[in-house]
């Protein structure tokens, strides 16, 4: 993988967001796609690259012009907005999207597993990116032009599971009118993802052990051994050793597994993924041509401050969400973010806002608690100067004056230092 480079033009107008962008770039991205340039650049893009022209403005803006070309105008350039949207554009439909310092050091010692052909076991909550992970050490390894199966141990019957997996001759069961030569087969010379492996049943797991230590398979039906070049990544979103001391999974298999352990946090503890992160999927549910609405500084706030039990997948629920109550908008603003549950927010017991108390659970009342959230914090931040704080969310005084009254109004609790701030 070749390293990012900046040209004279980019270095000396957008010099600034090109070296924070960067080192995350080299840790995350095939480079050598990545056309990155002045926007006023007129030379044709490179082939196959994805080109992403920069812009300095007063409007924060992304425009499409293709599923591989795009525009970015952006107005601070030592800003999380900036850096986040220059991750977004320049990332490829199956890229990692991170920022956080601790998920960008697990994607560089994934980066080093790839190297090595040992298996590889994943933990982290449902949601969290695991499959996105393994694709990114499948993509760095000697496997990559070979295939990568994910197979999700859950989602298949278990009485079919064996089949599945090592395959079966024609006529080996009743409904088996063909013959079939299953995952690990199909994965020869590439990489085999055995997703929630603790789901697979303790008949099955003394198998694949078999299969792992012989490298070969024997087909339901069959006789002879069948040779397979397989590397193995395997993910749980439950504690595996917990598993294997109430015998719920095989400890041969675990050790057998667990060569090098990778863990992945959950999304509420990595809140710097959180803005590439919605800029990557509000540009994956956007039209390839024209303006992709782009998020406020205060709905990014919003987003910071929500706890994610879904994690990646409830951030994506809510992209999508945006974007529909957004429609014809340039801008998503807090009165965009709807949660999949009600708002409970980071540091805070929402139990004890009197619209929860009163079992109140509609959208609106959901959206007015992140909203009050986000602006009270605007407001400690510019020392409750209420010019500053309105400048800062994007709107005007009148219509913050205008929220915070209705704050009031709603019971929610604003404070002093907020409710008496200064001009």
């Amino acid at each position: 993988m070749s390293e990012f480079s900046v040209d004279a033009l980019v270095g000396r107008l957008h010099g600034t967001l090109a070296q924070r962008v960067a080192p995350i770039a080299n840790s995350l991205f095939d480079c050598s796609a990545i056309d990155l340039r002045e926007i006023a650049d007129e030379r044709a893009p490179r082939a196959r690259s994805r080109a992403v022209s920069l812009s300095r403005g007063d409007v924060d803006a992304i425009v499409r012009d293709g599923k591989d070309r795009i525009c970015l105008t952006y107005r601070d350039p030592v800003s999380e907005k900036s850096l986040a949207m220059a991750i977004a554009a320049m990332a490829g439909s199956t890229n990692p999207i991170a920022a956080d310092p601790e998920s960008l050091s697990v994607f560089a010692l994934a980066q080093r597993l790839a190297a090595s052909d040992i298996p590889v076991l994943i933990n982290g909550p449902t949601g969290t990116g695991k499959e996105v992970l393994s694709r990114f050490i499948h993509d760095r390894s000697d496997r990559r032009d070979g295939p990568f199966i994910a197979v999700n141990c859950a989602a298949m019957p278990e009485a079919m599971l064996e089949a599945m997996l090592f395959g079966h001759r024609k006529g080996a069961f009743t409904g088996a009118t063909s013959e079939s030569e299953g995952f690990m087969r199909a994965a020869d010379g590439g990489t085999l993802l055995l997703d929630e492996i603790a789901e697979m049943p303790l008949q099955l797991q003394a198998k694949l052990l078999r299969a792992l230590q012989e490298r070969e398979v024997v087909p339901i039906g069959a006789t002879q051994a069948i040779k397979v070049d397989v590397r193995i990544i395997a993910c749980a979103n439950r504690d595996l050793p917990l598993e294997v001391a109430e015998g719920r999974f095989r400890a041969d298999l675990f050790y057998r597994l667990n060569v090098f352990p990778l863990s992945l946090r959950s999304l509420r503890e990595r809140a710097d993924d959180i803005a590439p992160l919605a800029f990557a999927l509000a540009l994956r549910h956007s039209p390839e041509t024209g303006r992709a609405p782009c998020f406020s500084e205060a709905s990014l706030a919003m987003l910071k401050m929500h706890q994610w039990p879904g994690n990646v997948r409830e951030l994506e629920n809510v992209v999508r969400r945006a974007l529909l109550l957004a429609h014809g908008q340039t801008t998503i603003t807090p009165e965009h973010i709807v949660f999949d549950s009600p708002a409970r927010l980071i540091g805070e017991d929402v139990e004890t806002q009197p619209e929860v108390l009163t079992g109140a659970r509609k959208l609106s009342s959901v959206v007015q608690l992140s909203e009050a959230r986000a602006i009270m914090e605007t407001l400690e931040a510019c020392g409750g100067n209420r010019v500053a704080a309105a400048r800062e969310l994007g709107i005007s005084e009148r219509t913050l004056r205008y929220r915070l009254a209705s704050f009031r109004e709603a019971g929610i609790e604003i404070g002093r230092k907020v409710a008496g701030g200064r001009r």
